[in-house]
């Protein structure tokens, strides 16, 4: 596979999770390509082969990987991993999925995270879903820089990837809304606090709701801290064609628009390339 060709391909689905209330992890068969995705980049899958629902659904690469055969003398084979929450029809069909039910997938689309320089310090924020990409990343930067994971969540039961994380030999700062879990308030004030002793080289990286982002984009602007963040948005064709997911660049005004398409332009952005309301 050449550097950002996209693949069309069937892949058979070889477990299907719940990790908790509402979440769920599935592990798919992938040709051996994908292994040349970038963190950031993201897969559309068509979870029915009938016209409701009819578009497929965006989710971001989890993670990638090697798995034994079932069965003695077959080659190793290649995985594909995404999380997904449960929100409407779509998502409800893929949680009723089991073992050697297949999908059709389209990827990987988007652009991704740039690493950066190896001696900053990478701090993920995220929240959700939202890990989902960061740890993908997580796992390409951990051999190399120091990573710091904060994750934030209404309650305990939207805090994921804790222990995977950790597994990583990662610190992970943790805060929920009512205190459930971690610290009590919002993932950015503990991020803030964390920052405040400065000195050091950083670079973050930030997937999540819309407000987190944008937080975290107004404290890494205070700190003069390079921000990526990679924008969630309903898209119908991944590719950039019908324009269904545009959000507005930081030079946009009503007189000379800037629209970018989060699907071809993004999902990944450097933070002041964008307009937050």
């Amino acid at each position: 596979m050449k550097k950002d060709e996209m693949m069309q391909f069937k892949s058979m689905v070889i477990f299907n999770d719940q990790i908790s209330p509402g979440y769920c992890k599935i592990r798919l068969t992938a040709p051996r390509e994908i292994v040349q995705s970038r963190p950031g980049q993201f897969v559309m899958v068509r979870v029915y082969d009938g016209i409701d629902p009819l578009l497929r659904r965006p989710f971001g690469i989890y993670d990638l990987g090697v798995f034994e055969p079932e069965y003695p003398n077959m080659p190793k084979q290649h995985y594909l991993e995404i999380l997904y929450k449960i929100v409407g029809r779509g998502t409800g069909i893929l949680q009723s999925l089991h073992h050697n039910d297949y999908l059709d997938i389209l990827g990987p689309l988007g652009n991704g995270f740039t690493m950066g320089n190896e001696d900053d310090e990478k701090i993920l924020v995220g929240g959700g879903f939202g890990l989902a990409p960061l740890y993908f990343l997580a796992k390409r930067l951990v051999s190399v820089s120091n990573v710091k994971v904060f994750i934030g969540g209404r309650k305990k039961e939207d805090i994921l990837c804790v222990t995977e994380f950790e597994r990583l030999g990662i610190d992970t700062y943790v805060a929920t809304d009512d205190g459930t879990l971690g610290s009590m308030g919002l993932v950015t004030e503990v991020l803030e606090k964390y920052l405040s002793d400065g000195g050091k080289r950083r670079t973050i990286f930030a997937c999540g709701p819309g407000p987190m982002l944008k937080s975290t984009a107004a404290i890494a602007e205070l700190h003069g801290i390079s921000c990526q963040v990679s924008l969630e948005s309903n898209m119908a064709c991944g590719v950039g064609a019908c324009l269904g997911c545009v959000t507005k660049g930081s030079s946009h005004t009503e007189e000379k628009p800037d629209y970018r398409c989060v699907c071809k332009d993004g999902p990944v952005f450097d933070s002041r390339q964008i307009l937050w309301g």
